[in-house]
């Protein structure tokens, strides 16, 4: 089903929202969290929500950062998967409730919470959960206008 753009992505029409969600990202770097751990959770995010342009990105952007071909795919069946690290894992669970808030009555439980805590520390735990919000932030400006997959420049 691949249908037309309804219209050019709301962050490039508004310059300022292109900025903002750059500076938002770059604010995450260097906090505690390694590079690999915020590729796998931005393209994790991406596949619950269904986010074909930042699925293939983010993929594409592991490649570039030495990723392999094994962890890119297992990333959806990551707890089932021997890839990822305790932190990693740590990382991904806390990814996947903070994208599926809806889905259960307390959205992070205690025991996600406290995985996530034993493995990073309290900037490292604050850059994990903005760079969470900010790909769902994308995914949600790339789903809303049906951004095509390939369009963006990595």
């Amino acid at each position: 089903m691949n249908q037309p753009p309804r219209m050019h992505n709301p962050a490039v029409i508004l310059p300022d929202t292109m900025k903002a969600l750059w500076a938002l990202k770059a604010s995450v770097e260097n906090k505690g969290v390694a590079d690999a751990t915020l590729i796998l959770i931005e393209l994790r995010a991406s596949q619950i929500n269904g986010c074909g342009v930042c699925v293939d990105m983010h993929a594409k952007i592991g490649k570039q950062h030495g990723e392999t071909d094994e962890r890119l795919f297992a990333v959806a069946a990551w707890r089932e998967a021997p890839y990822f690290s305790d932190a990693e894992r740590a990382a991904l669970a806390l990814t996947e409730a903070l994208t599926r808030i809806s889905d259960r009555p307390e959205p992070v439980s205690d025991a996600v919470w406290a995985q996530a805590a034993r493995h990073y520390s309290d900037t490292a735990l604050s850059a994990l959960i903005v760079a969470i919000a900010n790909i769902n932030v994308w995914n949600r400006l790339n789903v809303a206008v049906r951004q095509p997959v390939g369009s963006w420049k990595i």
